[in-house]
């Protein structure tokens, strides 16, 4: 399942990059496509969509704030979106390495660039599958980046994962969570896995993470104090 943003701002233009990209993708059922119009709207956006987008497609020339200047804000925010600028000229080119750009398409765009770039992005996408943890709902599907993660708590069917910046929900158990995750996480109650890098105080019975207090429980204290251990003394990868 891909998830693709294309921002420009000549309607056309994105229709017409949608329906290559549709060409390209008609394997792919789970799709999804979001269009915006603005660089404003597309930072706006991903301030509350942070984890729902893989792939943004970003014309240079935008009105408004450029595309180059979209790009520098989400980075302020958003390490992993890979981003392949759409422009009209090549002056700009070496510029977006600096925010991290895999790509760029010059107009009008040819069919068989646009594969290769999409090819490029889905190789990319697949080699970062060990620093990300999908979470599904209704809503959609989430990539979070695992050292994003703060913790993870159970209440019944449902797992929370608690980033700084939201919290995901999705029906499951969390010693599935816990396998996919992994060394870099340690479970400290029945209901909690905290994410060992995250961790900025230890206490008798309890810990730190952020602002939020979580209780060791006293059947896990001893694992969990010595996998924390570990993981702060460098024994473990840190995430």
């Amino acid at each position: 399942m891909l998830r693709i943003g294309i921002c420009d701002d000549e309607v056309g233009a994105r229709d017409a990059l949608r329906f290559s990209l549709e060409r390209l993708l008609r394997e792919d059922e789970g799709k999804v496509f979001y269009d915006f119009s603005s660089g404003e709207g597309i930072v706006k956006w991903l301030t509350k969509h942070s984890s729902e987008l893989d792939l943004l497609f970003l014309d240079v020339e935008l009105g408004g704030i450029s595309g180059m200047e979209t790009a520098r804000q989400i980075r302020q925010r958003n390490l992993n979106l890979m981003i392949v600028f759409v422009t009209g000229y090549t002056d700009f080119v070496f510029d977006g390495y600096a925010v991290g750009a895999i790509d760029y398409l010059v107009k009008p765009i040819k069919y068989d660039k646009l594969r290769r770039v999409l090819s490029r992005a889905q190789e990319l996408l697949e080699s970062l599958k060990p620093q990300i943890f999908v979470v599904q709902n209704a809503e959609g599907l989430y990539r979070i980046a695992r050292k994003d993660i703060l913790y993870l708590y159970s209440d019944r069917r449902l797992v929370k994962v608690l980033t700084v910046d939201r919290e995901y929900s999705y029906y499951g158990r969390l010693d599935e969570a816990e396998s996919t995750l992994g060394s870099g996480f340690v479970r400290i109650h029945q209901r909690y896995l905290v994410r060992a890098g995250s961790v900025s105080k230890i206490e008798k019975n309890h810990l730190t993470v952020g602002d939020v207090s979580l209780p060791i429980s006293r059947s896990l204290l001893k694992s969990a104090m010595a996998a924390l251990a570990r993981n702060m003394l460098g024994g473990e990868n840190q995430l």
